[in-house]
């Protein structure tokens, strides 16, 4: 896991994703490397619920990449890796986002390890299953991975 944020760096975005379907240990792999490189990790869907609480749909949508923005350049300010976590939010439909986008967003300038709960099927990175709200399905490419599924 930490040669793959090594190997972030020569890329244009700076982005690890941790790939694993729910329980099997994401969460862990990404404390792990947190004690290991001092890294600040983020409960991405409590920090996100916080501060768009108040805010109307209209506010969130418009909103939404500024605010992830602030809250990972307030915890990872004199550190070049942050890990991000419980990243659900992300996707819901009525935020009408690109959960990829907005992390390779925050990878331009910053190594960031996220944890996604999916998987890898056919050379495409996957979320959720076809025909619900929530699926997303991107090619591999632009990012880097650990398959947590593959280790099952």
């Amino acid at each position: 896991m930490i040669e793959k944020t090594e190997q972030a760096l020569m890329m244009y975005h700076r982005l690890v994703l941790v790939v694993g379907a729910s329980g099997v240990g994401k969460t862990n792999v990404l404390k792990e490397v947190s004690s290991r490189v001092a890294a600040p990790l983020v409960n991405v869907n409590l920090e996100l619920s916080r501060r768009m609480l108040d805010l109307t749909e209209r506010q969130r949508l418009l909103e939404l990449p500024r605010i992830l923005s602030e809250i990972v350049d307030a915890v990872a300010s004199n550190h070049d890796i942050v890990l991000l976590d419980n990243i659900e939010i992300l996707f819901d439909a009525s935020l009408k986002r690109d959960p990829l986008g907005l992390l390779q967003q925050l990878s331009r300038y910053k190594t960031v390890v996220a944890a996604w709960n999916g998987r890898i099927d056919d050379g495409y990175l996957v979320y959720a299953i076809p025909g619900h709200s929530e699926f997303r399905r991107y090619p591999l490419k632009d990012f880097l991975f650990v398959d947590l599924n593959a280790d099952m």
